[in-house]
Formats: C-alpha cells, sequence, structure tokens
C-alpha cells in the first residue's frame, strides 16, 4: 500500500461525485447526505451560538471548506468576514466561482507554510483531522489550528473521538478521546466540551449496542437499494435525530469538539 495523498484522493472524490456525496458518505447517495448535512448544520449552529453568543462582525475560518457547507453556516451566523480552505484545487476554484463575497484559501491545514498570517476569532475544522492519517501530520494541524486563533478565539472541531482503541485505515484514522485530548494540550489547546452530532444518521463507531448497529445496517441497505427512499427514511428520522442530539451528552458517531487557546 503507498502512501496515502490527500490532495490526490479529494480532488479525484469531488471531480467524480458532484454535491454532497463528494463530501458526504459515498455508499449512500445524495438525499440521504443531504439530511445528514441538514443536521451537521443545526448542530453546528446550536453549539456556535452557545459559545459565540454575539457572531455578528467575527472574522471566521473554514477548514476542508468542500461543498461551502459551513461557509453558509458562518454567514447565517453573522460573521462579516469569511474565509475557506481546501486543499484541493477543484474545490477552491468552484467556491470562488459561487461565493464570490468569501475568500478561499489553497491550503493543507497539516502544512506550515501553508497557514496563512491573519487570526480569527472563530475557526471550523468539521470532518477534517480524522482524513490525516499520519500522526505527525495531525500534531502539526493542531499547531497550525492554534496559531490561527487569536488568544480568546474559538476552535470548533469535529471528528469520532472514540473510547476505544485508535484504528487507522488508508485514508481514514479513528482516534480516541484520550489520544485527541493529549495532543490537543500538547499543542497549547484546551478542550471546553463535547456536543454529539449525530444518534441514528451516521454509522455508530462508538457504541456496542446491537440495536443501532443492526438499524445502521438496514440504512445501508435501503440506500444501497434506492437512494431516493434512503432520503425518506432520513426525513422522517431527522427530528427524533436532532431531539436525541440535544438530550444526550455523549455521542455514539462524529461529535463537535469546542476548543480554546491556552493562556
Amino acid at each position: 500500500m503507498g502512501r496515502f495523498n490527500p490532495e490526490e484522493y479529494w480532488n479525484t472524490r469531488l471531480r467524480t461525485s458532484t454535491g454532497l456525496t463528494g463530501v458526504g458518505y459515498l455508499d449512500l447517495g445524495e438525499p440521504f447526505n443531504r439530511w445528514m448535512y441538514r443536521v451537521r448544520r443545526k448542530v453546528f449552529h446550536r453549539v456556535a451560538r452557545t459559545h459565540l453568543p454575539s457572531a455578528q462582525g467575527i472574522h471566521a475560518l473554514d477548514i476542508g471548506s468542500g461543498t461551502g457547507q459551513y461557509l453558509e453556516a458562518w454567514r447565517d451566523l453573522g460573521a462579516t468576514r469569511i474565509v475557506g480552505s481546501d486543499i484541493t484545487a477543484t474545490a477552491v476554484e468552484r467556491l470562488s466561482g459561487t461565493m464570490p463575497d468569501v475568500q478561499v484559501l489553497r491550503m493543507d491545514v497539516s502544512d506550515r507554510a501553508a497557514i496563512p498570517d491573519e487570526r480569527f476569532d472563530a475557526v471550523s475544522c468539521m470532518d477534517v483531522l480524522f482524513h490525516v492519517v499520519e500522526d505527525a501530520k495531525l500534531e502539526q494541524a493542531l499547531v497550525n489550528l492554534r496559531l490561527l486563533l487569536k488568544p480568546d478565539g474559538v476552535l470548533f472541531l469535529s471528528d469520532i473521538f472514540v473510547h476505544g482503541r485508535d484504528h487507522k485505515q488508508e485514508h481514514f484514522t479513528t482516534r480516541s478521546l484520550a489520544t485527541y485530548t493529549a495532543a490537543l494540550e500538547r499543542n497549547g489547546l484546551r478542550v471546553v466540551r463535547r456536543y454529539p452530532m449525530f444518534h441514528l444518521l451516521n454509522r455508530p463507531l462508538d457504541s456496542d449496542s446491537p440495536f443501532l448497529h443492526r438499524w445502521w445496517g438496514l440504512v445501508m441497505r435501503v440506500c444501497k437499494w434506492h437512494p431516493a427512499l434512503g432520503g425518506a427514511l432520513a426525513a422522517v428520522v431527522y427530528p427524533l435525530e436532532l431531539l436525541l442530539v440535544r438530550l444526550r451528552r455523549e455521542g455514539v458517531s462524529a461529535e463537535i469538539m469546542v476548543c480554546v487557546p491556552q493562556p
């Protein structure tokens, strides 16, 4: 197995899979992915408003902007300066064309030389770092995220902070909560709180529940059989999903971790 090249991987995905499928869950189809991103946006808005009571006028940076979902979220929240970034030329070109009011940078978050000198009130790095498979590059990415924040800035980071052991694949690494917390502390970031992002509408990687795993198997089968039916299933579950992720303190899949710079 050759060394993973994230730029090449994402350029290929974004060229061959348009829409949210290109940045989302490939096996689930566009309709289901649309509902997943609706959940992400709702949870992100709630968490951002909690930790940025007045987002009006802030300067925000989004890492790994892809199709621009979180750039739109920062618009909704009232940020006056929004900067996007992506590792791929494909995403940068598309976003620059569709969102001309947003500056979009070509940037690898794990490359110190690519990081701009500007500092931000808020940085979002959503579903990005589990694709930084090398541990040394993860450490550098966390250093860079700290450097991008103002002293009173807030980092919104989503990943799957499993309570078990780290698990590495070619283009995806699931790191434990303990691994993440230690790495953040080493690199000048303090965890404030975690918020579940999914309970029923994403793979339950951090759960031993037979029910949840059987449910997810059903979701996968329905989406592969008929993507539109998978979207309809997600639409029915969507209100319950929003309720569950609001009520629960521990997630079974992706979570948002809120971090601030250490003094």
